[in-house]
């Protein structure tokens, strides 16, 4: 048993690609946590597309013994965290279960949004951090811009700041000291009734739902009886352990550490992030405050390509939300795509994600619907509904008015191309609240709506700037807008799929860009097709896909014109025929690259 003045907790926060993983893999080699012929790039990455992407999806655990320089031995207990934006509720749950961050800034690249994003996390977890500066073995690496910067921006003393390069290995000796020196133990009491909070749980096919926790309070043990405080479950310990980073048994846990226990449960569902576990027989009088449930922010629908593997899709998506509470679905079905789901994602990345690891993992070919978000329509009668899909508006002249969720965003840019940023946020209807500058870097603070950002804007913005910006949000409520539904009639026939929700004053904008790609997206048939842009009854815009034509003309040689004429006419009144009970194939591609709108 390890004394609590002996156990450290953290977490490594960062921004995108800064080297949280890298640094997370040298400390592992440099405490010999792992032999050196199992060390690997990314160890703690255990998905094909975390590593494929070079990205992190799931914080990770893993416990490392470290002997300083005093000769006292130390237990570890790290938390590798995501950087991006969609998986923050993964950053906060972690911040809640240890007491420190080594806060891992990029020494050529500086502050940038996510970073200042996760600081407050921390800082909110009232976190001890300790500043890293990584990569110094870079050429364009500047430790005293970088560390003026940390100061300047997010106003924390960064004269201590540990000059690392997570790829040789400099500096991880000085880091590994400094978490022992710098921060705090964890406290508890080894007697009181035993309190620990579930901090995440995943399925393994063999062991059932494993869940990871923090012990705050007394000792859990294997086979003791346990109760999930929120929910009342029960459930007996089957086994209990650490990640070192593969599962090792241990005996018991005790207050401070973190570890994982499996008891027997069945869906993950059972188990909720922030729940409290204590003794069946001695509980505790209160729980730990929880965390609040992540909530979904876009939807979309996934549709089977071939209609016969909707079963199978059916299946992969509940696996899938068996690893993934954040991530919610329900049954729908439409004309033109027949049946499916409507997903709920925390952001866009999060439904590439979850779409690759589908199409990958249980080999489905997919039709992604256009992305959206949850409007509140108040109607007449004083109802309000909550709006998933576009598809479903009601009519027009029983809504009072509609409200679209608005976000608080920060963008990090350099000074050459803030004109090109403040520019694309106009376009999005953004409302600038904010702008201040760290150097020769701008920090632009925009209200945008949800709905404009969902679409492509971090692309767009990628491409503005180079690359060089970064972006970061938070949910800012909802605000009452003048919005329509915008539908698209393809040979007079609505498709579902390519609903949306629209500005009035951009939705005729909108709707010849969205005629003119599908113009040239749908193969050329036999007969004469109309695409049509439509807010309630009235087409605010058209394009006319014309017909393949047969020569019908070809066997007359000469003679009289009428025989042709005759042909013409014969040809025409097919093509009228042909449209009338026609079917038009809109191909995949179409859908996807019809709903990525350009400028």
């Amino acid at each position: 048993m390890t004394p609590l003045t002996h156990i450290r907790n953290f977490s490594i926060v960062a921004h995108i690609d800064h080297g949280k993983s890298t640094l997370a893999d040298r400390l592992m080699q440099k405490t010999n946590t792992v032999a050196e012929r199992d060390m690997k790039e990314q160890l703690l990455d255990s998905m094909d597309i975390e590593r494929e992407r070079g990205i992190t999806i799931k914080a990770n655990t893993v416990r490392i013994d470290y002997t300083a320089r005093n000769g006292e031995k130390y237990v570890l207990n790290l938390i590798d965290t995501p950087g991006h934006v969609d998986f923050a509720y993964e950053v906060s749950r972690s911040m809640r279960a240890v007491e420190g961050s080594l806060l891992v800034v990029d020494s050529t690249q500086g502050v940038e949004a996510q970073t200042l994003a996760n600081v407050y996390q921390a800082l909110d977890a009232a976190h001890e951090l300790i500043p890293v500066l990584n990569k110094i073995d870079l050429p364009a690496s500047d430790i005293n811009r970088v560390a003026e910067q940390i100061e300047e921006v997010i106003g924390i003393d960064a004269t201590g700041a540990i000059p690392v390069s997570a790829k040789t290995g400099a500096g991880i000796e000085e880091t590994l000291e400094a978490i022992v020196s710098e921060l705090p133990p964890p406290a508890g009491n080894a007697d009181a009734e035993l309190k620990a909070m579930l901090v995440d749980s995943w399925y393994d096919a063999y062991l059932g739902v494993v869940v990871l926790i923090r012990v705050i309070d007394g000792f859990l043990k294997k086979g003791d009886q346990i109760r999930m405080m929120q929910t009342g479950a029960r459930y007996s310990v089957d086994r209990i352990g650490v990640f070192r980073p593969e599962m090792e048994n241990s005996p018991e846990l005790g207050p401070g550490e973190i570890g994982f226990i499996t008891a027997s449960i069945k869906q993950v569902r059972d188990t909720r992030v922030g729940d409290t576990i204590t003794h069946e027989k001695k509980p505790a009088s209160e729980p730990l405050p929880g965390f609040k449930p992540s909530v979904p922010v876009v939807f979309c629908g996934l549709f089977p390509v071939d209609s016969a593997e909707f079963e199978d899709l059916r299946e992969a998506i509940e696996k899938l939300a068996l690893n993934d509470a954040s991530f919610s679905f329900e049954m729908e079905s439409s004309a033109a795509l027949g049946f499916g789901f409507r997903c709920g994602f925390l952001g866009l990345l999060h439904l590439e994600v979850v779409r690759d690891r589908i199409e990958r993992e249980y080999d489905i070919e997919l039709i992604t619907t256009a992305p959206s978000v949850i409007y509140q329509v108040f109607m007449k009668d004083g109802n309000r509904l909550d709006l998933h899909n576009p598809a479903d508006m009601p009519d027009t002249s029983a809504v009072d008015h509609t409200k679209e969720p608005r976000i608080t965003s920060t963008i990090f840019v350099p000074d050459e191309y803030l004109g090109d940023v403040l520019k694309l946020c106009q376009d999005r209807r953004g409302i600038q609240q904010n702008l201040t500058y760290a150097g020769k870097r701008a920090m632009v603070v925009y209200d945008l709506p949800l709905n404009e950002v969902v679409f492509d804007f971090h692309d767009r913005l990628k491409s503005v700037t180079r690359g060089y910006a970064s972006f970061d949000y938070q949910m800012a409520g909802y605000q009452e807008d003048n919005l329509v539904k915008m539908q698209v009639l393809v040979n007079d026939e609505p498709v579902d799929a390519l609903s949306m929700m629209v500005h009035r004053d951009r939705a005729e904008m909108r709707g010849r860009a969205m005629c003119e790609k599908l113009k040239e997206l749908i193969p050329r048939h036999m007969f004469k097709i109309p695409i049509q842009a439509a807010i309630g009854g009235r087409v605010i815009a058209r394009e006319t896909l014309s017909a393949l034509r047969k020569d019908v003309t070809a066997k007359c040689y000469g003679g009289d014109a009428t025989r042709k004429r005759k042909l013409l006419e014969k040809q025409k009144a097919g093509k009228k025929r042909m449209r009338q009970f026609g079917k038009v194939d809109i191909p995949q591609e179409a859908f996807i690259s019809a709903l990525k709108m350009d400028g």
